[in-house]
């Protein structure tokens, strides 16, 4: 089974090329740091239900529809 990180990771990475952002704009629009959004896209970060909740805020989707492949 794949780690639940990095599926998530893909996810958010996907949908951030989708709407043409960067990392750091990404970040930006979820109040983050770039460098933190870098290890969620990688799969090296746990990420909490608020910050989770911020990303997919900042990417104009539900929460459910970054975690719906996990």
């Amino acid at each position: 089974m794949a780690d639940p990180r990095k599926l998530l990771g893909r996810t958010i990475r996907k949908r951030r090329e989708e709407l043409g952002l960067t990392q750091e704009e990404l970040a930006e629009k979820a109040d983050l740091h770039w460098t933190y959004v870098s290890g969620i896209e990688r799969g090296l970060r746990n990420v909490t239900i608020v910050k989770l909740s911020d990303i997919a805020r900042a990417l104009d989707v539900r929460v459910r529809d970054l975690v719906e492949e996990l």
